[in-house]
């Protein structure tokens, strides 16, 4: 295989990020001619490079039961590629390129840049070389946890030593063997990352893109809660609140809209990442619209009629926060969902009054005062299903919908079958369906054959 296919159908190409600034703000030219990181601030500069590493994915927030669409003339001008994930198609992008797939690769590609040759560069303190290379683990980390949940099967322990998970790579290297690991090895290099970057990285960083300790703690939260690991789930969410607690309140906003602050100004994001969108309206499926009750400052403020996007008007109602802060939603780990994380650990464990006392904490911040009333259960579960209902208000449209789906549906208490109609066909997903599993690229499998295919 040659390099230019690596880099055209892998996207791990040697990135500098410089194509359109000045390289020699930070990268130097090497004496046999090869543009070469060299100074630490090199390293540093890769990683604040928010184009590459702000973007999360895509095609979960579109293929979870947020998304919904009843009207026929805005699905007959749907993207193609929106509509084969909409409606859980074999292939997503025929022979075309993967944009989440491409996206997370080039971020491990970087990353592995840094992790190997920052300790050798010159200028930094080794504190410093430490700090950075902490930051990538925590980058690279993200993009598996992405990775490992979209394309291929939930965790489930009894099996994720044998279900194929996702390549992993660890180096550099644009000839390394891109043999899928198992699903246990993915999460177990998603922990290790992440706890080996926490002792070099400081509680919050000065800016909410750059990685911190508590955005690290908030993925292995978000990790364990994947894996059904409620215990350590919980343990990690505390520590990610006990340096991070703030929320906004709705209330404050409701008559000024245009004050909410901005993805690295928000108190709540612990680490920015936002779905890069295939489109700017997210039609909001009726069965999410439904779970929102009077007086609730998230449907008021976050969501609008759909006839608001003029642009492409539909029937129905669409979520409305990305046109207010111009990205898309935010799926980094924030302080709502490790509460929702720790509360539904509670639940869990049979603490029903513990797991309610989070969840009104953080619903108080989210409805007018006059509407406002605090939930109640009698069961523990009763307030876990409080609990995930309450995510799913709190979290929509970020695409962490779609690998809660695919987590729940592994408990036949909540497994659930999803159907949509899509130009005049009828789609249902089952639960455990192999659909939940997105299709590996076509093009990547021609020119990797030891990638193998999902099955379908």
């Amino acid at each position: 295989m040659s390099i230019v296919n690596r880099l055209i159908y892998l996207a791990l190409g040697i990135v500098f990020l410089c194509l359109n600034t000045g390289c020699r703000d930070y990268v130097e030219v090497s004496p046999i001619g090869r543009r070469a990181l060299v100074n630490t601030g090199d390293y540093q500069q890769l990683l604040y490079n928010a184009n590459d590493f702000q973007p999360s994915g895509s095609f979960p927030a579109y293929a979870s039961d947020d998304y919904g669409i009843s009207d026929a003339n805005f699905e007959t001008n749907m993207l193609s590629v929106l509509g084969a994930v909409y409606s859980w198609a074999v292939t997503f992008v025929g022979e075309g390129e993967d944009q989440d797939w491409a996206r997370f690769y080039k971020q491990i590609y970087v990353c592995n840049q840094i992790i190997e040759g920052v300790s050798g560069s010159v200028g930094g303190t080794p504190a410093q070389k430490d700090r950075i290379r902490a930051e990538a683990l925590v980058h690279r980390a993200y993009a598996y946890l992405m990775l490992v949940n979209s394309y291929a099967k939930h965790y489930n322990k009894t099996t994720a030593a044998a279900d194929p998970g996702v390549p992993v790579l660890l180096k550099p290297d644009l000839y390394a063997p891109l043999h899928r690991a198992s699903v246990q090895a993915v999460y177990d290099q998603i922990k290790a990352d992440l706890e080996a970057a926490i002792p070099a990285l400081p509680d919050q960083a000065i800016i909410n893109m750059v990685p911190s300790a508590t955005a690290a703690y908030g993925l292995l939260a978000r990790a364990s809660l994947y894996m059904a690991d409620y215990s350590n789930a919980a343990k990690y969410a505390d520590s990610a609140l006990e340096r991070q607690y703030t929320l906004l309140d709705l209330r404050k906003y409701v008559d000024n809209v245009i004050s909410l602050p901005l993805l690295y100004q928000d108190p709540e994001v612990m680490l920015a990442k936002e779905v890069r969108g295939m489109t700017q309206v997210y039609a909001m499926n009726p069965s999410l619209v439904q779970l929102f009750t009077t007086g609730d400052l998230r449907y008021t403020i976050f969501t609008a009629d759909g006839s608001t996007y003029a642009w492409a008007p539909f029937t129905g109602r669409g979520f409305w926060r990305p046109m207010l802060t111009n990205t898309g939603a935010w799926t980094g780990p924030g302080v709502p969902e490790m509460m929702l994380i720790r509360a539904e650990c509670d639940a869990r464990n049979g603490k029903t009054a513990d797991a309610l006392s989070l969840l009104n904490a953080l619903r108080v911040k989210r409805f007018t005062a006059q509407d406002y009333a605090d939930l109640t259960a009698a069961t523990s579960e009763e307030a876990l299903r409080l609990v995930l209902e309450e995510r799913r208000r709190e979290l929509m449209g970020t695409g962490l919908r779609w690998f809660d789906q695919k987590r729940l549906n592994l408990e036949p208490a909540f497994a659930t079958t999803v159907t949509r109609t899509y130009l005049g066909k009828t789609y249902t997903l089952e639960p455990n369906s192999n659909r939940y599993v997105f299709p590996i690229a076509t093009t990547y499998i021609q020119f990797n054959p030891e990638i193998t295919q999902n099955p379908r």
